[in-house]
């Protein structure tokens, strides 16, 4: 998606969450967006606890004018602004999905709800108009087996009972949260409802199925699922998830949520097997079918995105074969450096 064609005008931009992979995504969109204006029609600041070792690594997201760090996390005290200090709008994608399952659960609420509640406080302070929350499609719970695509009105949510559910709980109380803010201090809040991404940003090393097949496919001998492949995903490139989330940003309507990613399925079998074709044909594909209850719960991941598309005139505007191909010769999100600063 060629950056420029969102309804910017002048906007002041605090990001949360600017470090990983959908800030990373929203940088490099707002960089294309920038340049292509010949100007600065979107300046941002990023939350960041460590901007030094962050520009050591992305090296390329130094010396830009347009963008500026503040040092701190979304649970600290924020107060160190100057008291005229404004924002126009506030982008929240601070909830890690990355390294979060590696968090205590009572951490990772406490991460999302209350990290959430920082910045809408931020973001009244600073007099923003509009704040966008990425939130997950995790929020439905497990998606019925006759309902191909979940929309925005499906109201199931995972079991509150069940400490395993803490993301998707979280997230539901963190999007109530929007609600309130928008209903005491005239906020406009907006919600996005994030499924599966990839992108050349994305980390091969964790728990993501794609990213481990592009590693695969690249260096390993073998393509490796490490269940029995059957559960269905839908991806969307990075590049269109960040004109996705910015559209939302500028032009989605207060109040509402939207389902953000592709709603082409597909199954992590098959999945496994294109991108062996596409990256390292002849390499053998192993589908070791390891029981996993936790991947029985969310057997099919894939979002009815009707709504983006009527209302905001969004499209998946990438293949997923040029997708696997754009994030393998991107290299990937390295672990490693993902590790060094979050």
């Amino acid at each position: 998606m060629p950056a420029g064609d969102v309804d910017t005008k002048k906007i002041s931009l605090f990001v949360t969450g600017g470090t990983g992979f959908f800030g990373r995504s929203l940088l490099r969109y707002l960089a294309r967006m920038n340049d292509a204006a010949g100007s600065t029609p979107v300046s941002a600041t990023v939350l960041s606890r460590s901007p030094a070792r962050f520009l050591a690594l992305y090296p390329e997201f130094a010396d830009l004018p347009w963008l500026s760090f503040h040092t701190g996390d979304v649970l600290g005290d924020l107060s160190g602004f100057p008291e005229d200090q404004e924002f126009s709008h506030v982008f929240h994608a601070a909830a890690d999905s990355t390294l979060g399952p590696r968090m205590a659960p009572l951490d990772r609420f406490e991460q999302i709800v209350a990290g959430t509640r920082n910045m809408l406080d931020l973001a009244v302070k600073t007099g923003s108009k509009r704040f966008l929350l990425t939130s997950s499609g995790g929020v439905y719970g497990p998606q019925p087996p006759g309902l191909e695509r979940v929309p925005e009105t499906f109201l199931g949510m995972p079991d509150p009972l069940s400490a395993h559910n803490v993301y998707g709980v979280a997230k539901r109380a963190a999007e109530h949260l929007c609600a309130l803010y928008g209903e005491t201090h005239g906020l406009t809040t907006v919600v996005a409802r994030c499924f599966a991404f990839v992108g050349p940003d994305l980390p091969l090393d964790v728990h993501f199925a794609i990213g481990n097949f592009v590693r695969d496919a690249l260096d390993r001998p073998e393509v490796v699922v490490n269940g029995n492949g059957s559960p269905l995903r839908s991806y969307l490139y990075q590049d269109d998830l960040a004109h996705w989330l910015m559209t939302l940003l500028t032009k989605g309507q207060g109040g509402e949520a939207y389902n953000v990613g592709s709603d082409e399925a597909i199954s992590i079998a098959d999945l496994a097997h294109l991108v062996r074709d596409l990256l390292a044909p002849g390499k053998p594909v192993r589908v070791r079918g390891v029981a996993d209850d936790n991947a029985a719960a969310r057997n099919r991941y894939v979002p009815n995105i009707d709504k983006a598309r009527r209302d905001l005139a969004l499209q998946v505007s990438t293949p997923l074969e040029k997708a696997i191909r754009l994030t393998a010769a991107g290299g990937g999100g390295n672990f490693a450096k993902q590790v060094a600063y979050e």
